[in-house]
Parts: structure tokens; sequence; C-alpha cells
């Protein structure tokens, strides 16, 4: 079946179209942009040339996909921003292609971006993301899957957010935030593993009890950062799970430093 445009919408002859594809009035879909089968765009959206839309995407009313990036720098380059499959993207959400030649901003599929939701130019976000209302993303950030993200909360450029990580909402996220972890309080710290979305998704008793090992050493031993993940690399117990080995990699990647523990009351 041929795609369904509104005879209101402003489509480009020069824009791909999958099959059964839905364009709502108002929209306009600019040159070289591309918008795969099954998926959905209602009214009022801008889906720029740099799109490039996944199967079965539901993209709400006066959302923004791919247009130019908000960067000093960029030059009008060849760049895209990429959605996965069975995405949605709710209303007046903001997703902006990459900056440089060649640059791209990466959504990964099954995601769930709210209203008003920012992702900005080179950012890379992973599989089963939630983002809550008015996350406002900076450049270069990355997110890995599973990650919930509460709403009015921006999140410094460059930041990383690990895997199954949850941070609370109306929260600054100045520094990387490790996997498997709640992230909370104002400044953002540590609150402990993110214990009920990981039972959920099938995590066995062992694995949680080798994370909470693993975070007792990093957050609560006295020990510096690196004192830490060495500490755990010597341990074999805690190794022989994927899970911490993931933790050690993403902490001794980190370029921003990780998020403090928690701070202690008075």
């Amino acid at each position: 079946m041929n795609a369904t445009i509104d005879p209101r919408a402003v489509v480009s002859p020069k824009a791909r179209l999958g099959t059964n594809v839905s364009i709502g009035p108002f929209t306009i879909v600019e040159d070289g942009a591309e918008i795969s089968d099954g998926t959905v765009i209602e009214a009022n959206a801008l889906i720029g040339r740099g799109a490039r839309i996944g199967k079965d995407c539901h993209v709400h009313h006066g959302a923004v996909i791919g247009h130019v990036p908000q960067d000093l720098k960029y030059n009008d380059e060849s760049t895209t921003c990429e959605i996965g499959e069975r995405t949605t993207v709710r209303e007046y959400a903001v997703f902006h292609r990459g900056t440089g030649e060649g640059g791209r901003t990466v959504i990964g599929s099954d995601c769930f971006l709210m209203a008003f939701t920012h992702v900005a130019h080179d950012c890379r976000l992973g599989n089963h993301v939630i983002m809550a209302n008015a996350v406002m993303m900076a450049g270069h950030c990355e997110v890995g899957d599973w990650v919930t993200l509460g709403g009015i909360t921006p999140i410094h450029q460059f930041v990383r957010i690990g895997c199954h990580a949850m941070v609370g909402g109306g929260l600054r996220v100045p520094k990387d935030v490790p996997p498997y972890i709640l992230a909370g309080g104002e400044p953002l710290v540590f609150e402990g593993l993110n214990s009920v979305g990981l039972r959920r998704r099938g995590f066995l008793p062992q694995t949680l009890a080798a994370l909470d090992r693993a975070y007792e050493i990093i957050y609560r031993s006295k020990l510096n950062v690196s004192q830490a993940i060495a500490r755990i690399r010597d341990d074999a117990s805690l190794m022989g799970h994927p899970e911490v080995a993931t933790v050690v990699e993403f902490v001794t990647g980190s370029k921003r430093g990780i998020i403090p523990g928690p701070r202690l009351r008075a």
C-alpha cells in the first residue's frame, strides 16, 4: 500500500517514504528525509532533510526531527538524525541531526520520548529508553539501553548514562551516571541499585548481589575510584558477572567522572 498523505501536508518529491506511511495535515517533509514502512507522522511535524525514521514509529503533533543542529560550528554539512523501529515521539519533541561532515544523532528502537524532550546533535540513545517530559539533552551525550530519565532534567554535554540506570526528575546531570543504578538528589548522587527495574527485567538475585557489592566498594569503601576499580578487578567472584565487568568498563572509560556517593547527614 502506498503512503497516505494529507492534502494539506507538504512532502518533498525527493523524500523517501515506505509503504503504509501516514503523513498528517500541515506536516513538512523535506528533501532527502527517509520514513520507513508503517510509520505515522501526525499533524504539524517537521521531518528535516537529515531524518532517517525506522519502521512502525509514531511521531506526534508538532515534533521536529532531523532539523539543523544548534551548534555554531555547523556549516550545512550532510548529517543525519536516525531513529530505530517502534519508537514513539510525543508532542513538540525536538531531535537535531549531527554536526560536522557525517555527524549522526542516533536514537534506538522501542523508545518512548515524551513531550518537549530535546536530543541535541551527535547524541546516542540505546533501545528501550524512556525520557519523561522536558528532558533536555545537550550535544554528544550517550544513553544506554533501558535507561529511564525523569522529567524536566537537563543533561550536560558529553555526559554518559549507563544501561538500566534511572535518573529522578527535575535534577541536573553534570557527570556520568554508571549503569544499573538509581541517581537522585541535588546535586545528583548515587542512591543504590535500580533493583525494582532490574528484577522486572529478569536479573537474577546473585547478579543483583554482585552489583550491590561492586557499588559498595566504589561508593562506601573510602577508596578512591581507581583503587575501588582495582579491588573489584582483583575479585574473581565479582568479575565473573558480565554486569560487573560492564560497570568496570564504564567507570574506567569516564572522562567527566562519575556522580558521587550519597552525602552523610549532619
